[in-house]
């Protein structure tokens, strides 16, 4: 049989909200944030049943995938905002037979959303997609991201764009990996020149702010907005702060991208690679960004890298 979904009553003034990849890091957050405002909101998943049996009953779970175009008319019913934030499995390693890639899940997978809710007559998107997205981008992460945002401005319907910059928060599995290995390393390994790779570290909490406000104010109807943090830091510099924090001495031990990217090119053969050649390029990139406008928009204020830490690190 197939699910049912409510429909409208006693909604807020915004209508329903459908968080699509609501279950995962980013869009959790955003989920919690607009829960906590007293927005109504529906997740989009492909695992309702799952979904549901972790879930403290707060939001409405839709089971759809990107990936199938035909389950997502149903769960747009009675939706008025969509906001896009999905991303596959292990991202950022893909796997194309799974099809979870860039191009299947944030393009085409966007592509795909914005139909479906442009025929439910949707009001509202926002997208989710990351600061570097260009058209003539060198990885094909950020075309893919581009032209999901094509998606979005083409659609119809008003939209906002959000590109953030490299997001870190208690549930991330970036920042959160090199402080579990500092437990029982005397050091930490780094990937490629984190002295000078450059990055913009913003808190999930802020990017779960700036998404919730973008679901009903006016100033930001048709718009691109970056978010980051509020200095540009290295990585060496945002994981020495992270050790500070906790507390812990280690020495940071970078190792050249050809060489990871050597290993990854035999590792990937493996079931369960750690890593892949395309994802080490991923995480050794630069994301930098300017938040000035964003927050002059919205007045979000992002907060600083050591103070974010220390609201979720604990010493030891």
């Amino acid at each position: 049989m197939a699910p049912q979904y409510k429909l409208g009553g006693g909604m807020s003034a915004t209508g329903l909200i459908l968080v699509v990849g609501g279950t995962g890091f980013v869009g959790g957050a955003i989920v919690r944030e607009l829960t906590r405002r007293g927005k109504d909101v529906a997740v989009l998943t492909r695992d309702r049943t799952r979904a549901e049996a972790r879930s403290n009953g707060s939001v409405e779970y839709r089971e759809g995938d990107v990936r199938d175009p035909s389950t997502l008319a149903l769960a747009m019913t009675d939706v008025k905002v969509v906001i896009g934030s999905q991303q596959f499995p292990g991202s950022p390693m893909e796997n194309p037979g799974k099809g979870h890639t860039f191009e299947e899940i944030d393009a085409i997978g966007t592509e795909r959303l914005v139909e479906a809710a442009h025929a439910a007559e949707v009001e509202r998107y926002v997208y989710l997609s990351g600061a570097g997205a260009a058209r003539d981008a060198k990885y094909h992460w950020f075309r893919a991201k581009w032209r999901a945002e094509e998606a979005v401005r083409k659609s119809g319907m008003t939209y906002v764009i959000l590109r953030p910059s490299w997001i870190y928060g208690p549930e991330d599995v970036s920042l959160n990996r090199f402080m579990k290995m500092s437990r029982f390393l005397p050091f930490v390994p780094l990937i490629g020149s984190a002295a000078t790779q450059q990055l913009q570290p913003v808190f999930i909490d802020d990017v779960a702010k700036i998404a919730a406000e973008c679901v009903d104010t006016a100033a930001t109807d048709n718009r691109e907005f970056e978010i980051g943090g509020p200095d540009a830091l290295s990585m060496t510099e945002i994981v020495r702060t992270a050790l500070e924090v906790t507390g812990r001495r280690r020495f940071l031990l970078s190792t050249p991208a050809p060489v990871m990217k050597a290993v990854a090119t035999v590792a990937r053969h493996l079931p369960g690679p750690p890593l892949t050649p395309d994802a080490i390029d991923f995480i050794a990139g630069d994301a930098v960004c300017d938040p000035t406008v964003v927050q002059e928009v919205l007045g979000v204020k992002v907060t600083p890298l050591r103070e974010a830490l220390s609201t979720y690190l604990t010493s030891g």
